[in-house]
């Protein structure tokens, strides 16, 4: 739980944790694991500087916090969300927002019903390699995109396996890995006309339709069988004028080919984490609505539906539009 800094050069401080689990209340979150961006046994938050909150209520009855950060199963979200609604705070909620579109969209009603701002977390979209490819689509610097080509695939989380492993609560790895492709792709480019998935779940790759833009998109993601295997987060671009390649492994980690040789254009450090909390503060210090909205979510959600059809037929999907 945040609320405006008043230290200086800050824009919010952390206030106060709440977790259900004893353990970590007490150590600050040492051993937690997660992804590309959680691997050590560092605290998460300090202890000496930050309340830890038994009981949720007591979190959202201070006055002082001004928005929540919600990082529970997705199975949580919408009654977490609610709760800090209720409570008058603003909500950054990390994804999925829930695993059905119609429940995505009743939570948007209800926070405008509030007047507050409740924030999915897409984070690729704030992704300095992939905010790169989104401006040189937009300003036509390499001219028009022709493909697009995505990948994310890596191992089954290992933390908090009774979770993600369940797919009646995570949703499996079209949703938990594959969702933040399926959200770059229609952020860029809209609902698309039709879907067309092959694979399972599990590991799946699907081809895009649109009435206007590139002839060919595609994005690939999942869980590999192979305990320990790498994650591997890329892509490739090919326009008019250059092909550009990124790669989480490489260093660096995008290549723009040019008829006349290489080069490695230059993008900000940091990830797309903490991208959409700087974007978040940002838009809520200035009011301003932020990028990602909760019908853009309940919209990635009906994609993801169409794409499961799709596995389970064997052809393409058609969106309505």
């Amino acid at each position: 739980a945040l609320a405006r800094a008043e230290e200086e050069g800050a824009a919010v401080r952390t206030v106060a944790v709440w977790d259900h689990n004893p353990e970590r209340r007490a150590s600050g979150g040492v051993g937690v694991r997660g992804n590309i961006t959680r691997t050590d046994e560092t605290p998460l938050f300090d202890a000496t500087r930050v309340r830890v909150e038994e009981e949720l209520d007591t979190l959202l009855g201070d006055r002082e916090i001004d928005f929540v950060s919600i990082c529970t199963p997705t199975d949580t979200h919408v009654a977490l969300v609610e709760r800090a609604l209720a409570a008058g705070k603003h909500v950054l909620i990390e994804k999925p927002v829930a695993l059905e579109a119609e429940a995505i969209r009743a939570l948007a009603a209800r926070a405008r019903e509030a007047g507050r701002v409740v924030f999915p977390a897409m984070c690729m979209r704030f992704w300095p390699g992939w905010r790169w490819l989104a401006e040189r689509i937009e300003d036509g610097e390499l001219g028009e995109l022709l493909t697009l080509s995505l990948l994310r695939v890596g191992a089954p989380p290992t933390w908090s396996p009774e979770f993600y492993l369940d797919p009646q609560r995570s949703g499996s790895a079209i949703v938990d890995l594959h969702i933040h492709d399926v959200d770059f792709v229609s952020w860029l480019f809209g609902m698309p006309r039709s879907v067309s998935s092959v694979g399972s779940a599990r590991h799946l790759t699907t081809a895009y339709s649109f009435d206007e833009g590139p002839a060919l998109i595609t994005a690939e993601g999942g869980w590999l069988p192979t305990a320990g295997a790498p994650f591997e987060m890329a892509y490739r671009a090919s326009f008019e004028k250059g092909v550009a390649s990124f790669d989480v492994k490489g260093d660096p980690c995008l290549t723009l080919y040019r008829e006349g040789g290489k080069e490695h254009p230059e993008i900000p450090a940091g990830d797309g984490y903490d991208g959409e909390i700087r974007h978040l503060v940002d838009a809520l210090l200035n009011g301003r609505a932020p990028e990602a909205t909760l019908d853009e979510a309940a919209d990635v959600m009906e994609i993801i539906a169409a794409e499961r059809k799709s596995l389970e037929e064997g052809k393409p999907v058609f969106l309505s539009p």
